[in-house]
């Protein structure tokens, strides 16, 4: 009697969600993970991602997501809508700041506006833990630290963020917003713009140099991709007055200290050339996540070594069968 409940209850709470960049790095691990929990999940996305096997009980719908006929058609009878979507990274976003707000902020905005028209319940952000504050104040950083970001990245995350609370304000759309560290784990490009992790790696498997910018003093927050994932899925349910998290490991590595663990991990020697800093590049990003224990009843799991491992073993595993060069 009692297993039957449960079920009814699992029932009861399967969702109909919208991951927007579903085959991305944390949009395809967050796919399978609401699959696990039997919701129904559909994907938009430009393309599959030839590092990451599709799901096969996903529904998977192609193109653009600034294409409004196409967005209105996935967000139909949908509960949640997960916004992974970035067409721009922390390094790139600079170059040229309109575009980098007229395809974010604007594609955000008409994402809202459809969401309040249709009947979306939550729409859940990931947001940039490491460039929304900006130069930090003080270590660790809580969410109620000032917000100056010193890339459009950064800025156009920030300005998603307050669009979600005005929408609430005006329209009682739900929301939560998740301010991510560095997140790395297995299927993380390593020739991708972002992840240190994993393009360190690959670079040694492939013995190449590495450029760090600066002399390795960068102080950076890293979060394992399956801690990522349940820090996600725990938003679905949230009933708080808080809706924006840290998400991270709430420890802080150099950029030397990160190379001598990725040479214990893998035996082998880096070769390291050091690069005048760039402008963009804050000193140290630590996240204080006491908020996220305390209120989305969530914790990082996944040690660094252990992690690391897992992402030295994944990399090892896909250049042997020929799909990293």
């Amino acid at each position: 009697m009692q297993e039957s409940i449960l079920n009814d209850l699992r029932i009861d709470r399967r969702m109909r969600i919208l991951v927007i960049g579903g085959t991305g790095f944390i949009g395809h691990h967050l796919t399978g993970a609401l699959i696990a929990k039997q919701h129904h999940v559909k994907v938009l996305s430009r393309k599959y991602n030839s590092l990451l096997t599709p799901h096969n009980k996903a529904e998977y719908i192609f193109g653009n997501f600034l294409d409004e006929s196409l967005l209105r058609t996935c967000l139909e009878g949908v509960d949640i809508v997960y916004q992974m979507v970035s067409t721009t990274t922390p390094s790139t976003s600079n170059i040229d700041p309109v575009y980098d707000n007229q395809s974010n902020v604007i594609g955000m905005l008409r994402l809202l506006e459809l969401c309040v028209e249709i009947g979306v319940h939550k729409v859940i952000l990931p947001s940039s833990g490491g460039t929304i504050y900006g130069i930090p104040n003080w270590v660790p950083l809580t969410e109620n630290h000032p917000t100056n970001p010193i890339c459009s990245y950064g800025i156009t995350k920030l300005a998603c963020e307050k669009y979600l609370h005005l929408f609430n304000y005006l329209y009682k759309l739900d929301y939560a917003i998740l301010r991510i560290a560095n997140p790395y784990g297995p299927g993380q490009d390593p020739n991708g713009q972002v992840g240190v992790i994993p393009t360190f790696f690959n670079r040694l498997l492939n013995h190449q140099p590495v450029v760090v910018w600066g002399n390795g003093s960068v102080i950076r927050d890293y979060v394992y991709i399956a801690d990522v994932v349940d820090a996600l899925c725990r938003t679905i349910e949230l009933d708080s007055e808080y809706k924006i998290f840290n998400i991270g490991a709430g420890i802080g590595f150099s950029l030397n200290q990160l190379i001598e663990s990725l040479q214990s991990i893998s035996g082998q020697k880096l070769d390291v050339t050091y690069q005048p800093s760039r402008p963009f590049d804050t000193p140290t990003s630590i996240l204080d996540i006491s908020r996220a224990r305390n209120h989305l009843g969530w914790s990082p799991k996944v040690l660094m070594n252990e992690g690391l491992l897992a992402t030295w073993n994944w990399l090892c595993e896909v250049h042997k069968v020929g799909f990293l060069q």
